[in-house]
């Protein structure tokens, strides 16, 4: 490749400096000497492009460079040097520039051999020693240390190992293998140091087949054909057709030699080329890095996009769902005192019940003598209490579980999370609900896509089916594959490759081979694995999502741009084929003419540097959207409470549900209420002026409307409290009211986010 570098910018100078000395001698009389320095300029050009057209046509492959061959040679034989020159020229730099466009990133797997260990630490009969990963055998004892990748496929020797499946599956949350459990080479020890047998040799294990999938569907992978050449089938025959009718009526070759010339294929040749350049410099503003013009026209034909689950369509990684306390307590206290317990473990949840307090900016204090069980929990005394915060088995150890942590664990697992219960001096007070959630934006991606025409959208995943099921009803997807291994992801994108365009988005090494399989492969570069990264043929710089639909808008106009260029090329370049038939073009001037359309077609081509109506909008600031967000976060606390209180609504005495029910309104009126008034006055007149159909808002108004009504119920409630007992009727309206206000205003609320995020200025 590079040699075929060095000869097509070699060919393009020669073409300069000989037209520019023809001319210069020209100019001073030396007529002969000008021919001479035209016919050097466009003899090597004409060698070239005749060893390329044999070894293209061998290939099975004939596009319009044909055209180019036959005038070059035509005007050298026929005593017409500038005109081969100028033909010379224009097909040289048109070589270069569509191999700037269609030049593509070698895909460099140097990221996935180096994350491979090359160390394994064997057991011996006096400790252990460091061999080649290479030379372990099945059976062998290894040790793997905390933070190492596991070398070979195995199983777990020890009591318990705490394993980071990320890279493989998918799946950001570690899982604990047990003794004789399977673990796979390229896990991640999260844990402890651990022992384990190796099941198979380091040529056979797990990773080492991820590197074999990616290495060989990137070479399987078909080379680029210039969308012009689709043109050429048609084109060519009828312009040698035209050049013969020039001969037959004239009797002149010059005449036929000014009807090639005209015909040129520069416009077909630059017209592709330079409007995907000016579609990859665009995407590139966007923060989408699209590896050559290839990929954006295969982009811009997308019938059908797969997604990862984890890290693509959701945040890939442990966040707080909810908080479910038992009676008497508060939601607060549960994450303040977990929080400030997590602060001494390095367990990847404990990031997450961290950052989630300081949302919240709760105070948190350092924990003191803590001790931490790898796989359960830790313990510690917070402000002279002692707290614990683990699994149910370290929490309920022996007893019996109370009705509330049943309800959390039965909550649990109809969202996928894991359940972090806390207890302050051994009396369990509130359980933490992790699990991975939706990115902010990523339904407006899918209804990007929607948008953008992609008829099928389909989830591959890793994760487990519950998980997968759960995050596919919430999108509406076409489809939901679950519980994939990496092959399996290869194999579903190859089942729809079979049937139309197929893109494939993802973030890990476990895309990895998916993303070197499909049409076009989409990394979310800014946060996924390098892997991911040099396999994929775009890379999402900026980590959002929506950005998947706007490549495809932004190719989708690019190849629209590259065909009204080649088009209008063709007709004006038949326009001049025939006025040079009828003999009113000679062929210099025909070569001119042909240059004054190719300077047309690369005008218009260039138009795809600028953003399309789609991605011109007005929006609001980010300080803006910044505040919005915040005042929904604020208003998610207050809802959590009104959760908490119609839990305790369930059991509560006529005695306590009355202070529950008026604290319950109390949150409804002072937060809520003013929240959806504030909205309606002013945050709704703000949006109305930036959206482009503010019929929604209609819809939105609509919720607010329902929200206060139920307000107004809630309060009246409080205000027919009777002095002296409350039966439990009034409780199950009172609570009925209170889900439905909690309901309701926490799914307005995401749909108010939903239209933030897409008006917002980024």
């Amino acid at each position: 490749m590079p040699l075929e570098r060095i000869l097509r910018w070699s060919l393009v100078t020669i073409a300069i400096v000989g037209l520019a000395a023809g001319i210069g001698t020209y100019l001073v009389g030396q007529a002969s000497l000008s021919y001479l320095f035209w016919t050097l300029a466009t003899a090597p050009v004409i060698v070239g492009l005749a060893v390329s057209i044999v070894r293209d046509f061998l290939a099975g492959r004939l596009g319009v460079d044909a055209i180019a061959l036959l005038s070059m040679t035509a005007a050298l034989a026929l005593g017409e040097p500038l005109a081969g020159a100028v033909v010379a020229l224009m097909y040289s730099g048109g070589n270069v520039l569509e191999e700037s466009a269609v030049s593509r990133a070698e895909h460099d797997l140097r990221s996935l051999v180096d994350r491979a260990p090359r160390v394994a630490h064997r057991r011996v009969d006096n400790g252990s020693e460091d061999v080649p990963v290479g030379v372990v055998a099945v059976g062998d004892r290894l040790l793997v240390r905390a933070g190492e990748v596991i070398p070979v496929d195995g199983i777990v020797g020890s009591d318990v190992a705490t394993i980071d499946e990320s890279a493989l599956t998918g799946e950001p949350i570690p899982v604990v293998r047990h003794r004789g459990t399977a673990i796979y080479s390229g896990s991640l020890n999260a844990g402890e140091t651990f022992e384990m047998t190796a099941s198979s040799v380091a040529g056979e294990s797990t990773y080492t087949g991820i590197v074999r999938l990616v290495t060989a569907a990137q070479t399987a992978k078909a080379p680029f054909v210039r969308l012009a050449d689709r043109y050429a089938f048609g084109f060519l025959p009828f312009t040698v057709a035209l050049a013969a009718i020039a001969w037959l009526i004239s009797g002149d070759l010059i005449r036929s030699l000014a009807v090639l010339v005209a015909a040129t294929p520069c416009p077909l040749i630059l017209a592709a080329p330079v409007a995907f350049i000016a579609g990859v410099a665009q995407a590139a503003r966007r923060g989408i890095l699209v590896k050559g013009g290839a990929p954006l026209e295969a982009l811009a034909r997308a019938h059908t996009v797969l997604f990862d689950k984890t890290g693509t369509l959701t945040v890939g990684g442990a966040r707080l769902l909810s908080i479910e306390v038992a009676p008497g307590e508060k939601a607060e206290e549960v994450l303040t005192l977990g929080a400030s317990l997590e602060q001494a473990s390095h367990h990847v949840l404990a990031g997450a019940v961290v950052q989630a307090a300081a949302d919240r900016a709760l105070p948190l204090k350092m924990p003191k003598q803590v001790r931490e069980s790898m796989g359960s929990g830790l313990s510690g005394i917070v402000e002279g209490k002692q707290v614990s915060a683990g699994s149910r088995d370290m929490i309920f150890a022996r007893r019996q579980m109370p009705e509330w942590a049943l309800r959390a664990t039965r909550r649990g697992s109809w969202r996928s999370a894991l359940v972090v219960f806390v207890a302050v001096e051994e009396r369990p007070i509130g359980a933490l609900l992790l699990a991975d959630e939706l990115r902010s934006e990523t339904p407006h991606a899918i209804r990007l896509l929607r948008n953008a025409g992609v008829a099928r959208i389909v989830m591959v995943t890793g994760d487990r089916a519950a998980a997968a099921q759960a995050i596919g009803a919430a999108l509406d997807l076409d489809s939901v594959l679950a519980d994939r291994v990496p092959s399996d992801k290869v194999d579903a994108v190859r089942a729809e490759q079979r049937l139309n365009p197929t893109i494939m988005v993802g973030d890990g090494i476990n895309d990895a081979p998916a993303l070197a399989c499909a049409d076009v492969g989409i990394a979310l570069g800014a946060r996924g694995a390098s892997a991911s990264s040099e396999a994929a043929d775009v890379v999402i710089l900026a980590d959002r999502l929506d950005r998947v639909g706007e490549a495809i808008i932004v190719a989708q106009r690019a190849r629209r741009i590259a065909v009204e260029s080649i088009l209008v090329g063709m007709s004006l370049s038949t326009i001049a084929m025939l006025t040079a038939m009828i003999g009113w073009l000679a062929p210099v001037p025909a070569a001119i003419v042909q240059e004054v359309i190719d300077v047309a077609v690369i005008l218009n081509a260039l138009r795809a540097l600028q953003p399309g109506r789609e991605h011109i909008r007005r929006t609001i600031s980010a300080a803006t959207g910044r505040d919005l967000h915040g005042s929904h976060v604020a208003l998610i606390r207050n809802l959590d409470r009104l959760r908490s209180i119609a839990d305790a609504l369930d059991d509560a005495t006529p005695e306590s549900a009355a202070p529950l029910i008026v604290e319950a309104n109390a949150i409804v009126q002072q937060h809520v209420v003013e929240h959806e008034r504030d909205d309606e006055g002013s945050v709704y007149p703000k949006l109305a002026k930036v959206l482009a159909d503010s019929h929604g808002l209609s819809a939105m108004s609509r919720a607010h409307r329902e929200i206060l009504h139920l307000a107004r119920l809630l309060a009246r409630i409080v205000e027919d409290l009777p002095r002296e007992k409350i039966d439990r009727y009034l409780i199950r309206d009172a609570q009925r009211v209170t889900e439905a206000i909690e309901a309701l205003v926490r799914i307005h609320t995401a749909q108010e986010q939903d239209i933030y995020d897409a008006v917002v200025a980024r």
